[in-house]
């Protein structure tokens, strides 16, 4: 992993591991099973800093910074940009309500974008350079991957934790 995607990995940790996560609140079997009987059940606390302000995120499942499958569910508020990235294993993003605007590339094209609603889903490898947007309305997504999982910007300059510095 490179280095900043050990920074997301343990900005990851900090937030999802003090804040506790929706495991402890939906069914959690000592099998390592886990049920979500519905969406009440998700606690999402605020996003990590590498992510852009106002973005809430839920460990459900496992964990991101660990070996092994782990699920998440993030919002972002309406007009959001996530700038070009990429990650260090394949992720699925599956829309569970709202829109979001997605397209690969190093750069964001906009008019290359595809917006994608409530069941919409993308599967992407390792490493594949993305953008992500939303417009007028907000979005709640659920990703799915195997980690250790990162978040590297393609420009280092766009990470949002990077403002204050």
């Amino acid at each position: 992993m490179r280095a900043g995607g050990w920074t997301v990995a343990a900005g990851l940790m900090a937030v999802l591991g003090s804040a506790g996560h929706a495991q402890d609140a939906v069914g959690h079997g000592t099998d390592g099973m886990v049920t979500v009987p519905d969406g009440a059940g998700i606690v999402y606390r605020p996003g990590p800093p590498n992510l852009p302000k106002g973005t809430q995120i839920s460990q459900v499942s496992g964990d991101p910074t660990r070996s092994g499958p782990f699920v998440l569910r993030i919002r972002f508020p309406a007009n959001t940009v996530i700038a070009p990235h990429t990650h260090s294993q394949a992720e699925t993003l599956t829309i569970l309500t709202g829109s979001i605007h997605h397209a690969h590339g190093r750069t964001i094209d906009r008019p290359a974008g595809q917006q994608l609603r409530a069941g919409g889903f993308v599967f992407l490898p390792r490493d594949m350079p993305h953008a992500l947007w939303t417009t007028d309305e907000p979005v709640e997504l659920q990703v799915n991957g195997t980690g250790p999982f990162g978040l590297n910007y393609v420009n280092p300059a766009d990470d949002p934790s990077r403002a204050s510095d």
